[in-house]
């Protein structure tokens, strides 16, 4: 136990961190913030100070998407340190290796699945790829992509991209300076 004398009075310190965890879950799956203080007897302005303290960023849930690169691994540190909340990157290998593990209807299936599920789930979609692939994106997702051309289509290499200038159009589209 975390016992805690304050005055005349010992307070729990693991109930105290059960119950935030229980109003940080309930906030997590939608619940408004009078919905979780209705439901758990506790008055709103605490929860509201509650995720003030832990807040770690404001903003827009960005995503990052793209292929062939050839630096994977260090693109993904740069998006994972600028708080990028999705991250799918390819090399083409793994790209066409992806690809050849389906049939037609699969494959248009899951490509369908993901382009709705980041449409949903994310105000913006970073996509780095070819140009052709670029517009269909473009098309379809419309103001939510940020798009970076890393060559014409087909491409049938890797393409390196420069870290330093994915770190700085990621801080761009947080609406920071770098």
């Amino acid at each position: 136990m975390e016992l805690y004398r304050i005055g005349d009075k010992v307070v729990d310190g693991r109930k105290i961190q059960r119950e935030v965890q229980r109003i940080l879950s309930l906030r997590a799956q939608g619940f408004s913030q009078l919905e979780v203080a209705q439901k758990l007897q506790i008055d709103r302005p605490l929860i509201s100070r509650l995720e003030t303290m832990g807040e770690v960023r404001k903003g827009k849930k960005i995503a990052l998407v793209g292929f062939p690169v050839a630096n994977k691994e260090e693109l993904a540190q740069v998006a994972s340190q600028e708080g990028i909340d999705f991250i799918f990157l390819l090399t083409d290998k793994e790209r066409w290796s992806w690809v050849e593990e389906k049939n037609g209807a699969q494959l248009v299936n899951q490509i369908m699945e993901i382009i709705s599920k980041i449409g949903q789930n994310y105000d913006l979609v970073i996509f780095l790829g070819s140009d052709m692939r670029l517009k269909i994106l473009e098309a379809i997702m419309g103001q939510k992509i940020v798009g970076v051309e890393i060559g014409k289509s087909p491409i049938k290499e890797d393409c390196y991209i420069d870290p330093e200038k994915l770190g700085q159009l990621i801080s761009q589209c947080k609406g920071e300076t770098r």
